[in-house]
């Protein structure tokens, strides 16, 4: 039976308003609701016919009835919204809780259910997973720098850092990558990594996947690289790494390290989530900075702080 309760509404109005871009840009995973509604405080993202569902409200105190049944009653409001206005079916709408993870807590499994699927964005094809941990594999608000570097890619040396699942260096593979370097500290996303390497037919000698401190890993670097790519978490004590990092007092050194090996005409992308990250003065002093956080945030999304991202050359 339809309805018209405001959730339903505006989960049709945010559809009609997403179809250029899901058409544009080949999408099978895109952000449909971002807390747009007061009391609705969720965001729904979709992967094919799955929806996957934040929760981004003041924390619920399960023991008040009172504060449980309009939770419960809210969530019943989006699986009916999604059933009508998306045809998604009740068994594919998942609901997960998001709070900061630490260290190791970084990578550690919510299930075990191990069920991977495949969407597509620019006709690039990526391995997500809904069920395992708390993100998916794929970041969507990285969709415009992944387009960006997959448009400037072609016979460049690139550095990805903090890589994660390698959607950025996938990216830069399709491009028409000289050579690209994959690093990060988990085993578990090199291999995931390589899967999209895989699943989207790439295969050279030329692509390399390392686990490493990347803090290190820096120190041990002897040559230069024509576009690097660097996304550190915001925060990490995690034991694969010789020190804590904290992306707003360790970036300074960190970008003045590797932009001793980035090209003459190199380009060094550094992107963060911290939300109240201020870039420090002296890289403006020393290197070309441009603001590029506004431009690279996708369409389908309203939290313009999800992400901060610097293009940042040799004056």
């Amino acid at each position: 039976m339809k309805t018209s309760s405001p959730i339903v509404n505006r989960l049709k109005k945010n559809l009609k308003a997403r179809k250029s871009i899901i058409n544009k840009n080949k999408l099978t995973a895109y952000r449909l609701y971002e807390k747009d509604i007061p009391e609705y405080p969720y965001i729904i993202d979709i992967y094919n016919e799955f929806a996957l569902i934040y929760e981004k409200g003041k924390k619920i105190n399960y023991q008040n009835e009172h504060e449980s049944q309009i939770r419960m009653q809210h969530q019943e409001d989006i699986i009916l919204a999604l059933q009508e206005v998306m045809h998604i079916e009740k068994k594919n709408i998942i609901f997960k809780e998001r709070k900061r993870q630490k260290g190791k807590e970084q990578y550690k499994k919510l299930q075990k259910k191990s069920d991977n699927i495949v969407i597509s964005e620019n006709s690039i094809k990526y391995y997500i997973n809904l069920y395992d941990y708390l993100d998916t594999g794929l970041f969507l608000d990285h969709r415009p720098l992944r387009q960006i570097i997959k448009e400037i890619a072609k016979n460049k040396n690139i550095l990805n850092l903090f890589a994660y699942t390698g959607s950025l260096s996938v990216a830069a593979a399709i491009g028409g990558a000289k050579s690209v370097t994959t690093i990060d500290m988990s085993k578990t996303y090199l291999d995931w990594a390589q899967d999209n390497f895989q699943l989207n037919s790439l295969s050279s000698s030329n692509y390399h996947f390392i686990q490493a401190d990347i803090l290190n890993y820096i120190n041990q670097l002897s040559h230069k690289f024509d576009i690097i790519i660097l996304d550190p978490p915001s925060f990490s004590n995690s034991k694969r790494m010789e020190k804590s990092f904290n992306v707003q007092d360790d970036h300074p050194i960190l970008i003045q390290k590797l932009m001793n090996h980035l090209g003459p005409n190199g380009i060094l992308y550094f992107s963060n989530n911290f939300r109240k990250f201020k870039l420090d003065p002296k890289i403006i002093e020393d290197y070309q900075v441009q603001d590029m956080s506004l431009a690279t945030i996708p369409k389908d999304f309203r939290d313009l702080k999800i992400h901060y991202c610097y293009k940042i050359t040799h004056k």
